[in-house]
């Protein structure tokens, strides 16, 4: 495994809370069945009183086990486990957070700007997550299937869910209403119970940016837009 990738996998373990040392050793203990604190130290080139804390980390953490025996050694935790561990931690903390922080009411009078690929892509998500009649979504087709899981849960909730792409979506999520634009640009659009609007640019870049609103009369201008759109595509379609 070269530097690079190593360094790729290395941040990404950081997202799931380990230290970049901690994580150099997790990824030397998954390359190794069976190490010693002196031998992780070889391979790593850390030295062996920051190896030795930092494995008794990776043991609290639950990314590694320890073999007792007249020398302790170390042997990683399979990455799916670690990381669905993780992941059931932080669901049981989010009910507990959800529980005991009061709810701020959203302020849906004002505008806010959500900028990079990665928060807007987080904000579709949440908008989809808190669904609950319907939705209108027009997207780049090379996001679409990033969001499908999500309207497929909507579409089995029995919610309206209205796409508007740029060209035929196969297979469509089962229960969606389907239009096909032809038109192949960069912009999102996307309205939530006739409430909240999300809309801008979305190339996957760090540098796009989107408008999050829910200002009524902001809504009612962006609904009307799209709904003379969908006009505009029935007739067309009738026509030829």
């Amino acid at each position: 495994m070269d530097n690079t990738v190593l360094g790729v996998l290395t941040e990404k373990l950081l997202k799931f809370g380990l230290t970049r040392q901690e994580a150099s050793i997790y990824l030397c203990l998954l390359r190794n069945k069976e190490l010693s604190g002196y031998e992780v130290s070889k391979l790593t080139g850390i030295s062996r009183s920051n190896v030795y804390s930092a494995l008794a980390a990776l043991v609290d953490e639950g990314a590694a086990y320890l073999l007792e025996g007249e020398t302790n050694k170390y042997m990683a935790v399979s990455i799916d486990d670690f990381c669905q561990n993780k992941i059931r931690e932080l669901g049981r903390l989010k009910d507990e957070l959800t529980r005991q922080i009061p709810q701020i009411e959203p302020n849906t009078e004002g505008y806010i700007t959500i900028s990079s690929h990665r928060h807007i892509m987080d904000k579709i998500h949440n908008m989809l997550e808190h669904v609950e009649y319907r939705v209108y979504l027009s997207m780049p087709m090379q996001f679409i299937e990033q969001v499908r899981e999500d309207l497929e849960r909507l579409t089995a909730e029995g919610k309206k869910v209205v796409l508007l792409l740029a060209e035929p979506l196969e297979p469509a999520p089962k229960g969606s209403i389907f239009y096909v634009t032809g038109k192949q640009d960069t912009q999102l659009r996307l309205i939530v119970d006739s409430a909240y609007v999300l809309t801008g640019e979305m190339t996957g870049s760090d540098t796009d940016s989107c408008l999050y609103c829910g200002q009524k009369n902001f809504v009612n201008v962006f609904k009307d837009s799209l709904r003379n759109e969908i006009k505009l595509i029935e007739l067309t379609k009738g026509k030829e």
